[in-house]
């Protein structure tokens, strides 16, 4: 009992030095995210280091999500489907999930055009409209959620999406980059604005589709 005493006064000796320490690093990490934003030439150094600095990394992040999507389908195959499928049916309900889905849509479509200029980006615009097509989905039959998905061939513009962002990729690592621009303008920052954009259109289908998936087979999400 008597050593309990001296991990509690060196757990707080520790605490009181975090606070009254200055960061030695803080500089340091300024330079860095200024360096970033100088050499991708946008604003959001987030961006700056997954679609540039951390690219190799991000293609296959884009891979294992296509992987996971592709083996949810799998994996649910041999399954019967669910008979039933649940989803709101009174008129609140109904409207609010519509109006969330609006909104989600307009943010989604707005960190995709300019994730590369405040922060957000390409994940969170594709995380973004599946918000809102989940919550369309919650709110209206499969039957219309899955035609609407095959009419605007989403599977295939999915695949498109994955093939044309590992194109790019693989063009910018051999060290092929388009023109920066202006630091802060719509149209900088070379190539990243359209990866970014590419992922999330990827993002946002891909969670449409394993949505159809698990509404089809375990009849709610």
């Amino acid at each position: 009992m008597k050593w309990k005493w001296v991990y509690v006064v060196a757990g707080i000796a520790l605490f009181v030095k975090m606070l009254i320490e200055v960061n030695p690093e803080s500089e340091l990490s300024m330079s860095i995210v200024q360096a970033v934003v100088q050499d991708s030439g946008v604003p959001n150094a987030v961006s700056g280091i997954i679609f540039r600095n951390r690219l190799y990394d991000t293609i296959f992040e884009v891979v294992v999500f296509t992987i996971a999507i592709m083996g949810a389908s799998f994996l649910l195959a041999n399954e019967r489907p669910f008979c039933t499928i649940y989803h709101f049916t009174d008129r609140p309900s109904i409207i609010l999930a519509r109006l969330g889905a609006t909104i989600s849509a307009l943010v989604g479509i707005e960190l995709g055009i300019r994730g590369h200029l405040s922060p957000g980006g390409g994940f969170a615009a594709g995380v973004a409209g599946g918000t809102a097509i989940g919550l369309v989905a919650i709110t209206a039959s499969s039957e219309w959620m899955q035609a609407i998905y095959k009419r605007w061939h989403a599977s295939k513009w999915e695949k498109v999406s994955v093939l044309v962002f590992i194109i790019l990729s693989v063009i910018t690592l051999w060290g092929f980059e388009l023109p920066q621009g202006q630091l802060g303008a719509l149209f900088s920052g070379g190539i990243l604005p359209l990866l970014n954009f590419l992922v999330a259109i990827k993002v946002a289908l891909g969670s449409w589709a394993v949505l159809l998936v698990f509404i089809h087979y375990r009849g709610l999400l």
